[in-house]
């Protein structure tokens, strides 16, 4: 059951004109509407593109289906797409994107952007290795967004990926890879990696992710958020389940790039054989 908006509290900077809302839950949500700027289709990719994230146990907001009614947006006022020719039109009630605001209702900290010394520090800085995976994988054709959030009396920031809405290469689901796209800006948070044991766990639980866990998350968009079109929906799952094996190809494009993300690569590390490879061979030995 979708979240109900009760009050709208403001705009959010980002080309989707999203709403920072309050939720009937008590949460507050931001969300971004059918009739934003970019595409329709930016709210399915979201949604799954979130999950999918979530599902690896990477650090994302939560997300969900928000519900605005036209009440709401008839007596708020700015609930509009503003930009337009004819002077923006008001935002279309029904079912919305929602993603859970970082840092809530408690007072804290909240940043976009870090100095050099405070982004060594975050508490999570080896996820942007596992976000590279889901971003190769799901055909981000956008620069990876991230928050920081520091709680009352914490010093280390911990980072929140956001803003998935160019995924499946926004509202074409389509896949024209690139090694630059779907990259954070600042090489700093790869400084760390030294091979592909730095991407786990999270490469290992993309590559064996099962379809049912993608027809799972494909089944909780609402079909106003991809038109009704349900055979495109199928296809872009497909087109999922069969990129997974290519994830580690698509990195390797990336680390081989002029950018140069992973000085401490160490092309001479030792392959991890797989524990049943290796069961097997100290058994039986090799059958020819």
């Amino acid at each position: 059951m979708a979240v109900l908006a009760v009050q709208a509290i403001r705009r959010m900077r980002g080309g989707a004109q999203s709403q920072l809302m309050l939720g009937s839950d008590g949460t507050l949500w931001v969300v971004k509407f059918q009739n934003n700027p970019q595409h329709l289709r930016v709210l399915a990719n979201e949604l799954i593109a979130t999950r999918l994230a979530a599902a690896i146990g990477l650090s994302v907001p939560h997300s969900d289906v928000v519900e605005v009614t036209d009440w709401l947006i008839a007596n708020t006022p700015g609930m509009r797409v503003e930009g337009l020719r004819d002077g923006g039109k008001p935002y279309i009630a029904g079912l919305q994107f929602g993603s859970q605001f970082v840092g809530g209702l408690m007072p804290g900290q909240v940043l976009d952007y870090l100095p050099e010394p405070q982004l060594e520090e975050v508490r999570n800085l080896r996820e942007f290795a596992g976000m590279l995976c889901i971003d190769k994988w799901t055909g981000n054709s956008n620069g990876r967004q991230a928050v920081f959030e520091r709680r009352p009396r914490e010093r280390r920031y911990r980072a929140s990926f956001i803003d998935q809405g160019f995924c499946f290469n926004a509202g074409e689901w389509s896949f024209p890879d690139s090694p630059l796209r779907g990259i954070y800006q600042r090489n700093l948070v790869y400084r760390h990696v030294t091979g592909w044991e730095s991407f786990e766990p999270w490469l290992t639980r993309v590559e064996q992710m099962q379809p049912d866990v993608l027809w799972r998350i494909a089944e909780l968009v609402p079909p106003e958020w991809y038109a009704g079109d349900v055979p495109a929906l199928e296809c872009l799952m497909e087109q999922l389940l069969t990129r997974s094996s290519r994830v580690r190809e698509l990195i390797a494009a990336f680390r081989d790039s002029d950018r140069r993300p992973f000085p401490l690569w160490n092309p001479s590390a030792s392959v991890t054989v797989p524990r049943a490879f290796v069961a097997m061979r100290s058994a039986d030995g090799f059958v020819m």
